[in-house]
C-alpha cells in the first residue's frame, strides 16, 4: 500500500488528494499544513474584508472533504527537509513522515525588499493568507490611512477589500502603471481612473525611498503619512525544499508535463512550480487558481499510476475592482483587434492564424471561448472569425465542432 504525502494544503493539494482517489483508494494520505485552515479559496479573502462573504463561504471543499478522502490533516506544521535517501519529510518538530510518492504544492511566499527604516514601521502586513486577512482586520480603523507598496493583483484586491472600512488608501509602485504585468498602459490607465473614482490614490513610477516611523518619504520627493502599511511588493515561489534535495529549480520547482520534478517520485503542483505555458512554449511559472488545481490533480494521478499530462496552460487573469472586471489569457504577441468605448475594451492578439492571447475590460461574456481558442491552438481559418470578434458565439463553429466542443449544441 502507497504511502502518499503533500506538502501545503492550498487549491494545488485539493487537485493531488482528488487525482490520487480517483485511481487509488487504499494508499494513505497525509497532507502537512502549515496553515491552521483546511483548503480555503485564497482569492476571496479581499471580499471578506469587504464583507461580500464569510469565512465559511471561503472553504474551497465541503466539510468533511478530507473525511471522506481519508486523509490526514497535520495543521501548523511546516515541512523543513526533504530526505530523498531515505523517502522522508522532516517536520520543524523533528518527526519524520514515510512517503512512497511525495507532492510539493508548497505555494509562494511575500517578497519583502530591504526599506531603509522598514522596522520603524510598527503596523506592517502582508496579504497573501486568511491570517493575514484576519490580522490585518484587527487593525483597521475608519480613521486608518493606509498605505500599499505595490499596484499588481494583490495589492489592488487589498485596496477594494478595505476602501470602504478606512479613512484613506494609497498605492505606489515602481513600475509606470497599475497591474504591470497583465495590462498595457491604455488598459491599465482605464482601470487606474475607475479606482480613482472608489478614492484611491496612486504614485507610480515612483516607491519608498525609506521610512521614518509612520511617514514614508518617496523616491520622488513626495512625504506620504500611513497608520497601517500593506507590502504588496510580489511573491517567490517555494523551491527551496527541492533546492536543497538536490532537484532542479529556476523561478520555480521545475516539473515536466506530468508534474513530476527531476527527482524521483517527487512531483510539485502549484505555484511553487514552473511549468510549460503552451501560449508561448516555453516554461515559466503560472501561478493562477484554475492551472494550481489541474497541476495537482494531475500530480495526483500520476503518483497513484496513472498516467496523465497537463501540456496546454496558459497564463489567465479574471478579476474586478468595484463592479470593473477585465479578463486577461495568453500571450499580446500578434497583430492585434480591438474595440473600445469610454468604459470598456476589447483586443484580441492574433498570429499565423491563431488567436494568441485576449484583453477584456467591461464585458466578457462567454470569455471561455476564446480561452479555448488560445489553448487548442485553433485556426482561426476554421471558423468564422469575424463573427468571433464581435462576440464570442458558438454560432461562429462548424456544426461539427460544436457538438465535439460544446457538447452537442448546433
Amino acid at each position: 500500500m502507497k504511502e502518499y504525502v503533500i506538502i501545503g494544503n492550498g487549491v494545488a493539494a485539493a487537485g493531488c488528494i482528488e487525482g490520487i482517489r480517483s485511481r487509488d483508494d487504499a494508499g494513505s494520505i497525509t497532507v502537512i499544513s502549515e496553515e491552521n485552515h483546511a483548503v480555503y479559496c485564497r482569492p476571496l479573502i479581499s471580499y471578506y474584508l469587504e464583507g461580500k462573504t464569510d469565512l465559511p463561504r471561503m472553504n474551497y471543499r465541503p466539510a468533511d472533504f478530507y473525511e471522506k478522502n481519508r486523509c490526514r490533516v497535520l495543521y501548523g506544521r511546516k515541512a523543513v527537509k526533504v530526505r530523498q535517501d531515505t523517502k522522508e519529510v522532516e517536520l520543524d518538530d523533528g518527526s519524520l513522515i514515510s512517503y512512497t510518492e511525495l507532492c510539493v504544492a508548497a505555494g509562494s511566499s511575500p517578497f519583502v525588499p530591504a526599506f531603509e527604516g522598514l522596522d520603524t514601521v510598527q503596523k506592517q502586513y502582508v496579504f497573501m493568507t486568511l491570517d493575514d486577512a484576519l490580522a490585518l482586520e484587527e487593525a483597521l480603523t475608519p480613521e486608518s490611512r493606509v498605505l500599499i507598496i505595490g499596484a499588481g493583483l494583490i495589492g489592488l484586491k487589498c485596496a477594494e477589500g478595505i476602501a470602504e472600512r478606512v479613512e484613506s488608501v494609497t498605492v505606489c509602485d515602481l513600475a509606470d502603471r497599475i497591474l504591470s504585468s497583465i495590462l498595457d498602459q491604455e488598459c491599465a490607465a482605464l482601470m487606474q481612473r475607475h479606482l480613482e473614482t472608489h478614492g484611491l490614490t496612486f504614485f507610480l513610477n515612483n516607491s519608498v525611498s525609506r521610512f521614518e516611523g509612520n511617514l514614508a518619504h518617496m523616491q520622488s520627493g513626495a512625504d506620504v503619512p500611513f497608520d497601517i502599511l500593506v507590502l504588496a511588493v510580489g511573491v517567490r515561489a517555494n523551491t527551496a525544499l527541492i533546492k536543497a534535495a538536490g532537484g532542479e529549480v529556476s523561478h520555480g520547482i521545475l516539473v515536466d508535463e506530468r508534474m513530476q520534478t527531476s527527482l524521483e517520485h517527487i512531483y510539485a503542483a502549484g505555484d511553487c512550480t514552473e511549468g510549460f505555458d503552451s501560449s508561448i512554449g516555453q516554461k515559466r511559472v503560472l501561478a493562477i487558481l484554475p492551472n494550481a488545481c489541474m497541476q495537482g490533480q494531475i500530480a495526483g494521478i500520476n503518483m497513484a499510476g496513472g498516467s496523465a499530462v497537463f501540456d496546454n496552460a496558459i497564463p489567465m487573469n479574471s478579476i474586478g475592482f468595484f463592479g470593473l472586471h477585465a479578463m486577461t489569457a495568453g500571450s499580446y504577441d500578434g497583430e492585434p483587434y480591438e474595440e473600445k468605448t469610454e468604459d470598456s475594451l476589447k483586443r484580441l492578439f492574433v498570429k499565423d492564424d491563431r488567436l494568441k492571447g485576449f484583453i477584456l475590460i467591461g464585458g466578457h461574456e462567454r470569455a471561455g471561448i476564446y480561452t479555448s481558442l488560445i489553448r487548442e491552438k485553433t485556426p482561426l481559418s476554421s471558423l468564422d472569425f469575424e463573427m468571433l470578434k464581435k462576440a464570442a458565439a458558438t454560432a461562429a463553429f462548424s456544426p461539427g465542432k460544436r457538438r465535439k466542443t460544446f457538447g452537442g449544441v448546433v
